[in-house]
């Protein structure tokens, strides 16, 4: 038998396999994709990180939308953003401190965390000769071999204590950037035959600056402002996001932090967690060529009705960057990313396409709401701008998702020390139900 064909028969008989009838999940009262059937999520565990809200529970049954909330360690992130937009300044590296510690810093305290941060992010000569060496096509890929990598110059890497613990929260915070930063320059020069820029990060700079350093030296005050605006708003999301939740189970065993930092970048990695918002990003291009007029609103109705219905775009029925499993009314980072976008658009020339953005996320919901009359309240998502935010500042599609894990290791790295130090732990070890019948083991003589 031909090697080529064993796949093909393997595959084909893969299918009935893997075929597993929906009336069972309901049968034995699974919760397919640990969602409860009003689509919430199923309690695994308890945080005091990270808290996502969208709705109320209405006594007797049901879920009332309200308007969304994200709350670091029980602050309002709302509230942080909003200072740190009025003041100016830069905030990730506070909302770092507070996430891992679970307290605000004061200035003496938030300084010294500033140069520790700065002080870990250069890499060792070997790490950026690895990187050199780790050519290929997707960054995650050579963040997570890169992260991995870490490991085998950790004198400590196995060693699960608070101290050792926090000490590689810190170092793969501030790696992180550097990391990414360098791995594009690296596939830029290798994959478009651009000169190859490694640039050491600046002392004195924030994460945002040094990373829009490294990356493409030039920018504005603005850029990075917008920057470090978009990590605190994707640092963290509540325990049971996929690549929280990934790193969460993987750390249950007890397995050193590179393998389940690694594994959170797995998980983020997908289309359907981390890579949404070049999908937005897309359809947006898309929508700016197929729609004529960006103020017609019978035409975007009809366009998106259209897409609804699997007749035009990539026919999937999908608007991306409008929905979430938690947000119903509102997603916050949405409404924050949104104030800080428009003055972007205001410095780059790029007001007309701004509007018609904001005209589509109107269009989107209401078109939604009517096609699918299901009852079901949706609004946009971090994900409907972000793409946008990151084109507007010079940023390739190709370190969107990067970005994002450069963002979440702080919550990620949160999770892992609190999964490994609270009284209460245990090891991660759902169930998952048995729908096939016993079969008697048949000889391979009589097969």
């Amino acid at each position: 038998m031909k090697k080529e064909y064993l796949i093909y028969k393997l595959s084909e008989e893969m299918k009935e396999a893997t075929r597993i009838d929906n009336e069972l999940f309901p049968k034995f009262d699974v919760k397919r994709g640990l969602r409860n059937e009003d689509g919430t999520g199923v309690l695994v565990g308890l945080t005091k990180i990270g808290n996502v809200v969208g709705y109320e529970r209405v006594p007797g049954g049901g879920l009332k939308p309200i308007p969304g909330k994200l709350f670091y360690r029980g602050y309002d992130v709302e509230d942080i953003s909003h200072a740190i937009i009025k003041e100016k300044r830069f905030g990730f590296e506070e909302v770092a401190y507070l996430l891992l510690s679970g307290r605000l810093p004061d200035k003496e305290e938030l300084l010294s965390f500033r140069e520790l941060i700065n002080d870990n992010m250069p890499l060792e000569q070997k790490t950026k000769m690895n990187i050199i060496e780790l050519e290929g096509s997707n960054i995650m890929n050579i963040l997570s071999r890169s992260v991995l990598e870490m490991y085998r110059f950790d004198a400590n890497a196995d060693d699960t204590s608070r101290d050792n613990l926090m000490r590689q929260s810190i170092e793969l915070i501030s790696k992180f950037p550097t990391i990414i930063a360098y791995a594009y320059n690296m596939l830029r020069h290798a994959t478009f035959g651009r000169s190859l820029h490694i640039r050491h990060p600046q002392e004195k700079l924030s994460i945002a600056e040094n990373f829009l350093y490294m990356l493409k030296k030039d920018y504005t005050e603005l850029d990075a402002r917008t920057l470090d605006l978009l990590l605190i708003l994707q640092a963290e999301h509540g325990g049971g996001n996929n690549s929280t939740f990934t790193v969460r189970v993987t750390s249950s065993t007890g397995t050193d932090t590179y393998s389940a930092i690694a594994a959170g970048i797995g998980s983020l990695k997908g289309p359907l967690h981390g890579g949404a918002n070049i999908q937005v990003a897309d359809m947006f291009h898309h929508l700016k060529e197929n729609i004529k007029d960006w103020t017609n609103v019978d035409e975007i109705d009809t366009y998106f009705t259209r897409m609804l219905n699997k007749e035009v775009y990539n026919k999937t029925g999908l608007i991306y960057g409008i929905g979430h499993a938690v947000y119903t009314i509102s997603d916050p980072r949405a409404l924050l990313l949104k104030e800080l976008a428009r003055d972007l658009a205001r410095e780059k020339g790029r007001e007309s396409e701004f509007a018609f953005l904001e005209l589509l996320e109107e269009r989107a919901i209401a078109t939604f709401g009517r096609v699918k009359n299901n009852g079901k309240t949706v609004s946009s998502n971090i994900d409907f701008y972000s793409g946008f935010v990151y084109e507007m500042i010079g940023l390739p599609q190709e370190i969107f998702t990067p970005l994002f894990a450069m963002a979440r290791i702080v919550g990620w790295c949160a999770h892992r020390n609190e999964e490994l130090t609270f009284d209460g732990k245990r090891i991660i070890r759902p169930a998952y139900k048995n729908v096939l019948e016993e079969l008697a083991y048949v000889p391979i003589k009589k097969r």
